[in-house]
């Protein structure tokens, strides 16, 4: 690790860094510049390990001891330093940014896969992560996204995953052709909504199959729902018609396994 100290918030190298708070602008910057952060010294090994290029380290002196024998530069700073430059105290003590990659064509990550789950226009990214990290631990192939789905390298979305971002393959597909691109690769689509007549415990899954959630609040369009193979539903009760997107999606990632 190349130490440098910093004890300027305005300093350009922190650039990267800046206004975490403001997720409208960082939701626009990141994508556009190329780059993402990671949080926290588990989730920036893993986005090592997962081969992406790091840009430069930011962190206090008390987790450097956590991260010292990586080959990145690692711009030190007090934990004032570092709450100026994000907004807001950054209790895991370091950052990263990485360089992104090119999204990888659908075709390219559907060709071995026989397990996906399918978000459509979720916009929160705590939920995209979480449904990331329970297709990692279920051990589902891959991730698709609609167009208007949150980035899953947004720094909630790694953070939330646990690095499971970094693991799960993922592509995006258009919205109004994008169970098409399932279909045609040979995919049986499920669509999971409360008003499904089937009880996704009871579906006898094919070899290959696509697990559709929908965005918060309204669910899964009515141009998916058409387009779907099967719509289920997960039995609820005490007057309850539904539950957090990312709770529903790890029922049916875990009943569909």
């Amino acid at each position: 690790m190349r130490r440098v100290a910093v004890d300027d918030p305005g300093d350009p190298r922190l650039s990267p860094f800046l206004d975490l708070r403001d997720t409208s602008m960082r939701a626009a910057r990141e994508p556009a510049e190329g780059f993402f952060l990671a949080e926290g010294a588990l989730t920036i090994r893993r986005a090592l390990a997962a081969g992406y290029e790091p840009g430069a380290v930011v962190a206090t002196e008390r987790m450097l001891a956590e991260l010292d024998d990586l080959d990145v530069v690692a711009y030190v700073v007090s934990d004032d330093v570092l709450e100026s430059t994000t907004g807001f105290p950054v209790h895991r003590g370091a950052l990263a940014s990485f360089a992104r990659r090119p999204v990888r064509h659908a075709a390219e990550v559907l060709a071995d896969a026989e397990r996906v789950v399918v978000l459509e226009d979720l916009v929160d990214t705590t939920n995209v992560g979480a449904i990331f990290r329970a297709a990692a631990a279920l051990a589902w192939d891959a991730v698709v996204l609609s167009p208007r789905c949150g980035d899953p390298l947004y720094r909630r979305a790694i953070r939330t995953s646990m690095g499971a971002v970094f693991a799960v393959p993922w592509t995006r597909v258009p919205h109004r052709t994008g169970i098409d691109v399932l279909h045609d690769a040979g995919f049986t689509v499920i669509a999971l909504t409360p008003s499904g007549p089937i009880d996704i415990g009871s579906i006898d899954a094919p070899r290959r199959r696509a697990l559709v959630v929908g965005s918060e609040g309204p669910g899964v369009s009515r141009l998916w729902l058409d387009a779907a193979d099967v719509t289920a539903r997960i039995p609820m009760h005490h007057e309850i018609d539904s539950l957090n997107v990312a709770t529903a999606a790890a029922i049916g990632l875990y009943a569909l396994a």
